[in-house]
């Protein structure tokens, strides 16, 4: 690589640097409303303004002493530990039956299970919608629950998919040749190997069933109220700088998942003996 860039000519510069200026543009464009949320959530008047007469606490002291705040965090933690079980269990399931080599319909049936990444949110929870209004599951935490795994579960099955594909099956084939039962192979030899990517999909979906707002408006009750949920009844109601401070603990959760991720891709790397160059 050093040697290719002591001969590249001028205008190869030229276009390497302008690249990576329009890169930082673009990530500077993505990223710049975050940027702008973080320093309001510890401003000192009840008023989203620049430059800020002073720094405070309060927002965070309301955020996290509220009954109303409170209860909110309360049951979006609830019910994104509930589901990322739940999506885990049936995701890792899944994706160890479709990665059979003998499964039929593979392609049709992974399409259907990643169909809720793909339809609109807004399509899924209203038709969620008609249907648990029909069986009394609405306004219930059950309902929610259920609901958020239609989301979560795709991106296990995602996840485990993908670290099944550089798993070696002879290990499974020597285990079973030596005695052992389908439940000791699995929780000692596949288990192991694939945990990086089961824990990922299960952080994954923590963070959609955290994050998720347009189901929850549509499916739960006043008991069930979420903490996005509350966040949007508050911009609808009374814009309070508590908001940004909502905001900036969901930003710093979500950072802290992506960064468990990256460090879990790379682990699942080192045990399957991929480089990271």
């Amino acid at each position: 690589m050093t040697t290719a860039w002591a001969y590249a000519s001028p205008i190869e510069k030229g276009w390497y640097y302008l690249h990576r200026l329009i890169c930082a543009a673009v990530l500077l464009f993505l990223i710049a409303p975050i940027l702008a949320i973080i320093p309001l959530s510890f401003n000192s008047v009840p008023f989203f303004t620049y430059p800020m007469p002073g720094l405070s606490l309060r927002w965070y002291e309301e955020f996290f002493l509220t009954v109303r705040w409170q209860g909110a965090l309360y049951n979006s933690v609830l019910i994104a530990v509930s589901v990322t079980f739940l999506s885990t269990a049936l995701g890792t399931l899944a994706a160890l039956g479709l990665s059979r080599a003998d499964f039929p319909w593979r392609a049709a049936v992974m399409s259907l299970l990643i169909s809720p990444m793909i339809v609109p949110v807004v399509i899924t929870a209203s038709s969620l919608y008609f249907f648990f209004a029909n069986i009394g599951l609405l306004n219930s935490y059950t309902g929610v629950i259920l609901a958020h795994t239609t989301l979560a579960t795709p991106f296990v099955v995602i996840a485990v998919t993908a670290t099944l594909m550089g798993f070696d099956y002879s290990l499974v084939r020597a285990a079973a040749g030596l005695g052992a039962s389908p439940l000791t192979v699995f929780f000692k030899i596949m288990l192991p190997l694939i945990l990086p990517g089961v824990i990922s999909g299960a952080l994954f979906a923590f963070i959609s069933s955290f994050d998720e707002v347009v189901i929850a408006l549509f499916i739960s009750g006043p008991e069930q109220r979420t903490l996005p949920k509350v966040m949007v009844s508050g911009i609808r109601e009374q814009i309070s700088p508590t908001l940004t401070a909502a905001a900036t603990v969901l930003i710093m959760v979500s950072i802290a998942m992506l960064t468990s991720v990256e460090l879990l891709r790379r682990r699942s790397q080192r045990l399957r003996g991929i480089s990271n160059a």
